[in-house]
C-alpha cells in the first residue's frame, strides 16, 4: 500500500512557492513522494487495517511534509469523508442523462450499473444542465456531486479547474477516459493508440500506401490517442505520412466535401479512416462525401472507423475498425472509484479494443 512514488524533482518543492490558497493533500503527497491516498490514510489517523499497513518511515515522511507545508485538514471535507452513504455519483456533461440505448454512452452506463450493484453501491445521476456542463466555473459548479461518496465523470470536454478542485479537496473522483493533463485525477481508458495502429496495419497489409485520417479539430485525449496510433501505424508500415495525412475539421460536414475527396483520391489516396466521437461527425462527413463523389467502397476507396458507428447508421455496411468495450470500461471505472472511496490505492490497466474486419476495406484498385 505504501510503495513510494517518484520523489518530487529538486526545485519543485511546493513549500518554497508563493501561496494564495490552503495547502492541498496532493502537494503533501508530492513532497513526501507517496500517493495522495497514502497521505489521506496517514493524516486521517484511521484505525483500520489499511492505515496499519503503512510503514512508520512513510508516516514520518508524510507528517514532515505536512508540517513543512503548513497543511491543516479541511474539517468540512473530513465530515463529508466520514458520512458514507453507499452512493456513487455519475456525472455526464450533457443537458439530459444519456439513457437512450442508442446513445454512445449507454453501454458505459450498463457496466457502471452492474459493477456498482456488485460492489454494494447505489447510483445517483447528475447532468451538466444546471452547472453549465463543460463550461462550468466557480467553486460551487460541481459541489452537488458531494452528495455521493465519490463521483464518476463522463465527457469529451470537462471543466478542468473544477475537477482539480474536487481532487485537491480529497473527494474521490474518477474520469471515464484518459485525462493525464489533470494532475492527480484518477481515470480509466481504452487503448486507442494500439487499436488505431492495428487498423492502419490492416490497411497496409491490403496494399494501401496513402491513407488519410479525418478527425475533429480539438485536442480531446481520445482524438489525440487515435491520431498517435494512426501515425505510429503509418510509420511502422513505411507508408506516406506528413501533415497531409491528417485532416482536422472544425465542421466535418462542411469542410470534407465530395470535391475534396475526389482531389485526394486523384492524388493517390486509396483509404480514409475517421475517428469516432459522441456525435459521429467525422464518420458521417466521410461516408457522405465519398457517396456524393460517386466513389464505391471498398471498390474505389477503402474506409475505416476508429471506433463504432453511430447506432442510427447500423443498417449501413459494417465499417472496418475496432469496437470499444464500453461496458468493461464502465465496470473498471466503478472498481477504481470504490477503491478511492475506501481509501485504497488501486489502478486499472488500459482496456484493449477489439479489431473489427467489417465490410469497407479491400485492396486498392491500383498500386500507388
Amino acid at each position: 500500500m505504501d510503495q513510494p512514488k517518484k520523489r518530487a524533482k529538486p526545485g519543485r518543492n511546493p513549500a518554497s512557492a508563493s501561496r494564495t490558497s490552503r495547502p492541498r493533500q496532493a502537494e503533501v503527497a508530492e513532497l513526501a513522494g507517496v500517493s495522495q491516498a497514502t497521505v489521506s490514510l496517514v493524516l486521517s489517523a484511521r484505525g483500520d487495517g489499511r492505515a496499519a499497513a503503512i510503514s512508520e518511515e512513510t508516516r514520518q515522511r508524510v507528517h514532515e511534509a505536512a508540517r513543512s507545508l503548513g497543511y491543516v485538514p479541511d474539517p468540512a471535507a473530513r465530515r463529508l469523508a466520514a458520512a458514507r452513504n453507499n452512493l456513487l455519483g455519475v456525472f455526464s456533461f450533457t443537458a439530459t442523462f444519456p439513457t437512450d440505448v442508442q446513445h454512445s454512452y449507454y453501454p458505459f452506463l450498463v457496466g457502471v450499473e452492474q459493477e456498482a450493484a456488485a460492489q454494494g453501491y447505489d447510483l445517483v445521476l447528475f447532468t451538466g444542465s444546471s452547472s453549465g456542463g463543460a463550461s462550468a466555473v466557480g467553486p460551487e459548479a460541481l459541489s452537488r456531486v458531494r452528495l455521493a461518496d465519490g463521483c464518476l465523470f463522463l465527457g469529451r470536454h470537462v471543466p478542468r479547474a473544477e475537477l482539480k478542485r474536487l481532487v485537491a479537496d480529497g473527494f474521490p473522483v474518477v474520469h471515464l477516459g484518459r485525462r493525464e493533463e489533470l494532475e492527480g485525477l484518477a481515470w480509466v481508458g481504452a487503448d486507442y493508440v494500439s487499436a488505431s495502429r492495428e487498423v492502419v496495419g490492416h490497411l497496409a497489409e491490403l496494399g494501401h500506401r496513402r491513407i488519410v485520417l479525418v478527425r475533429e479539430d480539438d485536442d480531446a485525449p481520445p482524438s489525440t490517442d487515435r491520431q498517435q496510433g494512426f501515425l505510429d501505424g503509418l510509420a511502422a508500415a513505411g507508408t506516406a505520412g506528413g501533415p497531409g495525412a491528417v485532416l482536422r475539421c472544425a465542421d466535418p460536414m462542411r469542410e470534407l466535401t465530395a470535391q475534396r475527396v475526389r482531389t485526394l483520391v486523384a492524388d493517390g489516396v486509396t483509404a480514409f479512416v475517421a475517428e469516432e466521437t459522441d456525435t459521429g461527425a467525422a464518420w458521417r462527413a466521410l461516408i457522405t462525401a465519398v457517396r456524393e463523389a460517386g466513389l464505391s467502397c471498398p471498390g474505389d476507396v477503402s474506409l475505416g472507423l476508429l471506433g463504432s458507428p453511430p447506432a442510427d447508421l447500423a443498417a449501413q455496411p459494417v465499417p472496418m475498425g475496432f469496437d470499444i468495450p464500453r461496458h468493461r470500461l464502465g465496470a473498471a471505472a466503478v472498481r477504481l472509484l470504490a477503491a478511492l472511496v475506501a481509501g485504497e490505492e488501486a489502478r486499472e490497466p488500459l482496456v484493449a479494443c477489439e479489431f473489427r474486419a467489417g465490410e469497407t476495406a479491400g485492396p486498392p484498385i491500383q498500386s500507388p
